[in-house]
């Protein structure tokens, strides 16, 4: 049996778990003040305040680790899988190479514990796994690329799920899967390979918290209007966008509840969620050339059975359709270096 730590920082929360193999022994969230966050300035200014509490927990729940594995940051593209912690990857942790983001901050807490308990430290399925065949590339001017970020792990893991419950091989699979959560991810899996995906933070459908894609011309409007700095442009859009703007929630339970007490307004926009969800799904079916053997619903919008009904009745005669409720990030992250124990995969080199 191997005893493996599982690290995975939030925006204001970072969640610890021991897996003994496959299965959780012990697990965590420590929750850390947004106030306080804010008075320590930029993200890796954050690093010792969650450092010490890492310690503090490991220190109490194991002493004997064959591993530890970290949530990805936005690093340099890669193709998926499990990759050794090592210093060029540190490096563009700390500059935040793609942008600044919690998930950047994994890789080092991991490297400390690594360091404490004399073991491997290795990242996995990191939100910069690029996996994109060139068509998907354009954007429409050669300024901009289309950029490979995604929810990967999960993507990743609810494609193994979905194609060992289908009876077939991954590396045979044509899945596209929909992680519905704070932000979004659409991403058609062939081969278990993420060939296509929208950017949550740029487009897509609008989620609990952000805006996906907007009308183009209006927004430049709203940019050049004067009306909001950049920093506030960039929360609009990532933040205090989606439900949110409208709502002034971002909790789907309270929209429901809102719903069922006869809010009109709170329906057609749950409702309009979903279907720019199964938009994006049927935008993604093309990619598969419509020969597509399931659809997967994950993360923790996967809960709804009434968005994910909504979802259902329109793009269920594209294939079967399969939910995978809740986000077990905490498992892949387990598995994914599990795997590399056991030989089935080998870490890869940043």
């Amino acid at each position: 049996m191997h005893n493996i730590v599982v690290v995975n920082p939030g925006s204001t929360s970072t969640k610890l778990a021991l897996f003994a193999d496959d299965k959780a022994v012990a697990g965590d969230v420590i929750r850390h003040d947004a106030a306080t966050l804010r008075a320590c300035g930029k993200l890796w200014d954050q690093f010792e305040l969650r450092w010490q509490a890492v310690q503090e927990w490991s220190s109490r729940h194991t002493r004997d680790v064959a591993a530890v594995a970290a949530m990805g940051g936005l690093f340099r593209p890669l193709v998926g899988g499990a990759y050794a912690v090592n210093p060029r990857m540190l490096a563009d942790a700390r500059a935040n190479l793609q942008g600044e983001h919690a998930s950047n901050l994994g890789c080092a807490l991991a490297q400390g514990l690594a360091a404490q308990y004399r073991c491997p430290a290795y990242v996995v399925d990191p939100v910069s796994v690029d996996e994109f065949e060139p068509l998907a590339r354009y954007s429409g001017h050669p300024a901009i690329e289309r950029r490979s970020l995604s929810h990967a792990l999960n993507i990743h893991a609810a494609a193994r799920r979905a194609a060992a419950q289908l009876g077939g091989s991954l590396e045979e699979s044509r899945i596209i899967v929909a992680h519905l959560g704070g932000g979004i991810s659409i991403a058609p899996v062939r081969g278990g390979r993420i060939i296509d995906v929208n950017d949550a933070s740029s487009d897509g459908p609008f989620s609990p918290e952000r805006t996906g894609g907007l009308p183009l011309q209006p927004f430049l409007d709203l940019c050049f209007s004067k009306a909001y700095s950049e920093r506030e442009m960039r929360t609009l859009v990532m933040g205090r966008g989606g439900l949110v703007a409208y709502l002034g929630t971002n909790s789907a339970v309270e929209v429901e509840k809102r719903i069922q007490a006869g809010e009109e307004f709170a329906r057609d926009l749950y409702q309009a969620m979903a279907y720019q969800i199964a938009k994006e799904i049927g935008a993604m079916a093309t990619v598969l050339a419509g020969s597509v053997h399931a659809i997967v619903l994950a993360g923790g919008l996967a809960g709804s059975a009434m968005l994910v009904g909504w979802i259902r009745e329109r793009v269920e005669f594209i294939a079967p359709v399969l939910v995978f409720p809740g986000e077990d990030e905490m498992g892949a992250l387990a598995q994914g270096a599990l795997r590399v124990i056991r030989g089935e995969q080998q870490a890869m080199e940043y």
